[in-house]
């Protein structure tokens, strides 16, 4: 049977970097779910589109459902298609960061986002990361892991990340934008970012990228001996309109 390995956790805590390792160790297929929601808040962008204003949001939903979006692997490793373009850089700038916790909050982005995730879970063994796929989207995953590190360290993170892709941005104001997004991504409404109570957390503050995936795969190969992979069919949450 298909196993689900799941990661929450805020911006900069290292899932992309551990789901990517521990996916490509195990032979799974990774899944980016919070590229799904920078590919909706590009889309916004290119529209210039406000979310938080009501005519702004129909035309987005309208937008959106006229829309396919498509993760496909390749070699190099996922590259995300909106409408056929790859858009897999486009999505990573500072504004698409902004606006991807704003349409996240949208209860009609969840749905439309949500399909395609659980879409491809059916497809077989997966490692998803993201900000609800131990609570929401795979709440019945075989392991979850919550990934998590200090907001200093995720800032130094995010703000290295940026420079090393050409962008004007100081550690200030990417530390300063990443506590705005927790804070979005922690008391929004619909599918808030929160610790499952069955997850295992990892504090990736101090610690290499080898030794926490050696970790990781010891506690997903201890499930797996178990035989403890669960039928998920009818114990998914509901897509609520």
């Amino acid at each position: 049977m298909a196993m689900i390995v799941a990661m929450d956790g805020p911006s900069g805590a290292g899932k992309s970097t551990l789901a990517k390792a521990l996916a490509r160790r195990l032979g799974f297929l990774y899944l980016d779910t919070g590229a799904l929601f920078r590919a909706v808040a590009l889309l916004a962008a290119r529209g210039e589109l406000d979310p938080s204003r009501e005519a702004d949001r129909q035309a987005l939903a309208h937008r959106l459902s006229r829309t396919t979006i498509r993760m496909t692997p390749t070699p190099e490793g996922n590259r995300l298609l909106l409408d056929g373009e790859d858009v897999s850089e486009a999505i990573r700038t500072p504004q698409v960061s902004r606006l991807a916790s704003q349409v996240a909050a949208l209860p009609f982005v969840r749905k439309a986002v949500l399909e395609i995730e659980r879409t491809i879970l059916a497809e077989g063994d997966v490692v998803l990361e993201g900000r609800d796929t131990t609570t929401v989207v795979a709440p019945d995953a075989d392991v979850k892991f919550f990934v998590t590190a200090s907001p200093e360290i995720r800032g130094e993170r995010r703000f290295e990340e940026l420079r090393a892709k050409g962008l004007d941005v100081t550690l200030e104001e990417t530390t300063r934008e990443m506590r705005e997004r927790d804070l979005q991504d922690r008391t929004r409404p619909d599918a808030p970012l929160k610790r499952a109570k069955d997850a295992v957390e990892i504090d990736t503050s101090n610690r290499s990228v080898p030794e926490l995936v050696a970790e990781m795969i010891e506690i997903v190969e201890r499930k797996r001996h178990e035989g403890s992979c669960k039928d998920r069919g009818n114990n998914l949450q509901p897509i609520v309109t």
